[in-house]
């Protein structure tokens, strides 16, 4: 049978297969894989004995379910040191978990998009996640509000133009007006805040590293419980070890040297 122009090659279907691997289904059986993907089982098995064979997938001995294989570990390295504001950020994502016992997360632009790239989850019962790979919009929540309030203003105007602020929660910013006054008070007072803008429950504070020529690379961010947050004493004092941690960064990039 001859493939039409809109049916995905054997590449196409071997990536669709393994974005299928999320944090909330870390392993997939054949037959459920194809039925989620609508693939036929043939097409799967194929797919992942190639994908075994090269490390990309791993294959459980007793419930036979595939997961992500061993080589992503090595992809991350190579990812990692492609990034150099990551390396310069670790030990001071360490320092700022071990004073604020918050969970910190490291965030770029992909995009029009906000995407975690490294974090650091706290290690209180009550605590905030932030899954690597997790992304938002840039309207929503303190990391993406800081990424967008320290572009470029050609990235701003561009991307306040062809955007739509859906709405996440009840809580985000849905109108533009708004969306542009928090970009202006996010850059004067130099971090951004939120609160159930993305996730109902969690609090969020993040500060921006900059790179030399005064461009944002990054912004650092404290994912908070809703139940700390609202303490303003703890709000003000992560406020502070967040803001310090971003400028130490940003003058190890090159920033007001």
């Amino acid at each position: 049978m001859k493939r039409t122009a809109s049916s995905p090659n054997s590449v196409e279907k071997a990536l669709k297969i393994l974005l299928a691997f999320r944090a909330l289904q870390p392993a997939w059986g054949v037959r459920e894989l194809s039925s989620h993907l609508g693939f036929s089982p043939a097409t799967v098995q194929r797919s992942l004995q190639t994908l075994k064979k090269y490390g990309f997938v791993s294959q459980d001995p007793k419930t036979r379910q595939y997961r992500l294989g061993h080589i992503y570990f090595q992809l991350l390295d190579v990812l990692q040191n492609s990034y150099p504001v990551e390396k310069a950020a670790l030990p001071l994502m360490e320092q700022l978990h071990g004073r604020t016992q918050e969970t910190v997360h490291l965030n770029v632009v992909d995009g029009i998009e906000r995407i975690c790239i490294h974090r650091l989850e706290s290690t209180l019962p009550l605590k905030a996640s932030m899954p690597i790979g997790n992304r938002s919009p840039l309207y929503a929540g303190a990391s993406s509000k800081c990424l967008l309030s320290f572009s470029s203003p050609d990235f701003i105007e561009s991307y306040l133009r062809q955007v739509n602020l859906d709405p996440l929660t009840a809580d985000t910013i849905t109108e533009m007006d708004r969306l542009g006054a928090e970009i202006a008070l996010t850059k004067k007072r130099g971090y951004a805040r939120s609160l159930g803008e993305r996730t109902p429950g969690l609090g969020s504070l993040s500060a921006p590293i900059l790179g030399h020529d005064g461009m944002v690379l990054a912004a650092v961010s404290l994912a908070i419980p809703e139940l700390r947050f609202t303490i303003r004493r703890h709000r003000e004092a992560c406020t502070r070890e967040l803001i310090q941690a971003a400028r130490t960064c940003s003058r190890a990039m090159g920033y007001g040297a």
